[in-house]
């Protein structure tokens, strides 16, 4: 796939390459600057969502007679902040965008409404002017654009949240792509970051979720990774990285980057535009199998999470694409064309970090061969799951699971789901509402690309069997474990045989300390009384903030009954309803 042509070139040989300016030369004059106005629109935005489900789901839904009410409105009213979300982040851009398509795959924590109104926020983004676009141009090399490239499309190609694509022919009459940031765009991220770190200091208050969520770091992750879109050096080395690791598959092709015309604000790109790999009917057109591309699609991100650990985390529709190749000349006409799944953007990256690398392992071959104990010994192996978890429960779930979900395609899955869940609500309860779960900000980002993959893969084959596919990839890991990891067994089997040598000692000052009654035995509750313990814990917490809450609203009332309206009659009743507010979302 990549010859001598299709590594990152020099400079071109027809025509002059322009001067590159150093990153640090452009960004001199383009220091962020911070939109007070916009940030105070944003934090706006996210207070009355707060206030809302305070509320409705916190305070509301505990009242006898209005939890009804609570209950009914609830997708109603989710819907309209989704709405509300959505507009404002179409109408301001930036971090917002990122933002909404990163919560448009969380459905397993937010209402379906809210993830089908942010699901097409990625192709909703107004247009930079031409003006201003060829202005960023300028400003990076120096130059007028019409000097750096003899031909620049006024229309751009695709409008993203940070930037837009623009064709462009060189001097020598070669046509590129031409990816440019939004100008002005670096105040308005560092902005938005700001916003919703103050959105993510208000969700701490909320125990269950900091119980499984380090927000601290997932914001800090989130807005690294953000940050690194905006420097399009980078992306192209993501590129070159990616090829690598796809070098030897002729059925993945990556763009190469033109770095004479590159730089930390402008990318230049051979263009690989082909069919997209949402566009059904241009994939059949072509003779291709959709079937076939949603196979090469899920195996190439196994093997991006499950072994080169570096995953392209944005697989938007826009961002995948199906070349048709011609085929060869012994070949049946009757069978499908082969083709080229081309990967572009790669300013969304992530790395799985080493630590995580051999419990997702662990976890995939646990998956193929449905084996639950490896699962659940994956969670704890990764820091997945929150200690005191029941692992016998966890192992009885996987097992439903297991049987519930064999030989169920893309298609069925979403019915065959709604199913299972119920059966689960209804038989492990406990475990459901308990969550023990607490989630690495890596295993999120991954997550993002996996949610974006399924939806992708459902579409090209309702039929397409994941269990099938991952079976064979899990088989051919577990026999990598097995045979190339020889030297892993001679230093287990190294250390079973110190073990052996030092057991005589160690049994010898056992039976010592016994004659001597120095023994001492640790013991901890089983998870069962863990829970009983916790939940009296709970209830007695609530009962202490509702006395309190019930102590300041009769001190409120009898004041304003016997003084009249004042501040601080107003103020215990305002001190009671907070007292009431806090006890009922203690959990």
């Amino acid at each position: 796939m990549h010859d001598a042509e299709q590594t990152p070139c020099g400079a071109p040989d027809h025509g002059p390459a322009p001067r590159q300016t150093r990153p640090q030369d452009s960004d001199a004059s383009h220091a962020p600057r911070f939109d007070w106005r916009r940030y105070l629109r944003v934090v706006r935005f996210f207070a009355r969502v707060f206030l809302s489900v305070i509320w409705w789901d916190l305070i509301l839904r505990h009242v006898p007679g209005v939890r009804g009410l609570a209950v009914r409105t609830s997708r109603e009213r989710w819907r309209q902040i989704a709405q509300r979300f959505r507009r404002l982040a179409i109408q301001l851009g930036g971090v917002l965008i990122k933002l909404g398509q990163f919560l448009s795959i969380r459905v397993d924590v937010l209402p379906p409404e809210v993830t089908a109104e942010l699901a097409g926020l990625q192709d909703e983004v107004p247009a930079e002017s031409l003006v201003d676009v060829q202005a960023v141009v300028a400003a990076e090399f120096g130059r007028p654009a019409d000097e750096v490239f003899a031909w620049f499309a006024p229309a751009p190609e695709a409008a993203a949240s940070l930037a837009q694509v623009h064709k462009a022919r060189l001097v020598g009459g070669q046509e590129m792509v031409v990816k440019v940031q939004r100008p002005g765009i670096e105040a308005r991220v560092e902005t938005d970051l700001a916003a919703i770190r103050v959105a993510a200091n208000w969700l701490k208050l909320y125990r269950p979720v900091t119980r499984r969520v380090d927000l601290d770091r997932l914001v800090g992750e989130f807005a690294a990774t953000t940050r690194a879109e905006l420097d399009f050096i980078a992306e192209g080395k993501n590129a070159e990285h990616f090829a690598d690791d796809f070098a030897d598959d002729p059925g993945i092709y990556i763009a190469r980057v033109y770095w004479p015309y590159t730089t930390r604000r402008v990318i230049t790109l051979e263009n690989v535009a082909s069919i997209k790999i949402t566009d059904l009917a241009g994939i059949e057109a072509a003779g291709i199998d959709r079937a076939e591309v949603a196979r090469r699609l899920y195996d190439t991100y196994l093997e991006q999470i499950f072994v080169n650990d570096f995953v392209h985390a944005d697989p938007h529709p826009g961002n995948l694409f199906v070349r048709p190749l011609p085929p060869s000349p012994d070949a049946d006409p009757n069978a499908p064309r082969p083709f080229e799944l081309i990967f572009v953007d790669f300013g969304m990256v992530a790395t799985i970090p080493k630590p995580l690398r051999a419990s997702l392992r662990e976890y995939v071959i646990g998956l193929g061969t449905r084996d639950s104990h490896r699962i659940v010994q994956a969670y704890s192996d990764s820091g997945v799951l929150l200690p005191g978890a029941d692992r016998k429960r966890l192992e009885e779930i996987h097992d439903v699971l297991f049987r519930g979900l064999e030989g169920v395609t893309m298609g069925q899955l979403g019915d065959v789901a709604m199913a299972q869940a119920e059966i689960i609500m209804r038989e492990y309860r406990d475990i459901v509402f308990e969550m023990p779960f607490q989630f690495p900000t890596e295993i999120l980002f991954v997550a993002r690309a996996v949610g974006i993959l399924s939806g992708m893969a459902t579409t090209l084959d309702p039929e397409f069997d994941p269990w099938s596919a991952t079976i064979p990839f899990a088989e051919r890991l577990a026999a990598d474990e097995l045979g190339g990891n020889w030297r892993a067994w001679l230093e287990e089997v190294g250390e079973l045989g110190r073990i052996v040598a030092r057991l005589p000692s160690r049994v010898d000052r056992l039976m010592t300390q016994a004659e001597r009654g120095e023994l001492a035995v640790q013991t901890s509750l089983a998870p069962d009384a863990t829970k009983a313990v916790r939940r009296v814990e709970r209830a007695v917490d609530r009962l202490t903030w509702a006395v309190i809450a019930v102590g300041l609203l009769i001190s409120g009332v009898a004041l304003r009954a016997v003084e009249g309206p004042g501040g601080l009659s107003s103020g215990l009743l305002i001190g009671a309803a907070l007292a009431l507010a806090w006890g009922l979302t203690r959990r």
